[in-house]
């Protein structure tokens, strides 16, 4: 087997590295918002430090940056120019699953032949969730 060919069958996941600046602000988003279940943790000094959500066959890592001393770091915004796409089955049933939980997703609409939904988490994380659609370009979602 060639390099090119070894690196290619030994990559399985890119999974977004997100600093967020409240973990508990961020797990209310993720886990109670968008149903992620938190599958890893690192606890240090009793405060959950870093950890992996999955949700269905997608993942993201959340980290709280620190605020103060030895490697402290605080981005004037975190979420600036991040944007995620998550593939799923039916965009529309997460957009109305979200909005009953509490989230404020922007309508759906048709964009290159997938419904199209967006949220941003609390750090302004850009989410969209995106499903295949015969409807025109450009349609809007009505109920």
């Amino acid at each position: 087997m060639d390099s090119e060919a070894a690196i290619r069958s030994n990559v399985r996941q890119a999974v977004p590295f997100f600093a967020v600046s409240d973990m508990e602000q961020s797990l209310h988003f993720y886990i109670d918002g968008l149903g992620f279940e938190m599958t890893n943790k690192w606890i240090d000094g009793g405060k959950l430090r870093w950890c992996w959500l999955q949700l269905g066959g997608a993942a993201i890592m959340l980290q709280e940056f620190n605020k103060q001393g030895p490697g402290s770091w605080i981005p004037e915004k975190a979420g600036i120019g991040v944007s995620i796409y998550f593939t799923c089955e039916d965009a529309i049933a997460i957009y109305r699953e979200v909005k009953v939980r509490g989230l404020a997703a922007k309508t759906p609409f048709v964009g290159n032949k997938m419904w199209v939904t967006e949220l941003a988490d609390p750090d302004g994380y850009k989410l969209f969730f995106e499903s295949s659609t015969s409807e025109p370009e450009e349609t809007v979602f009505t109920e």
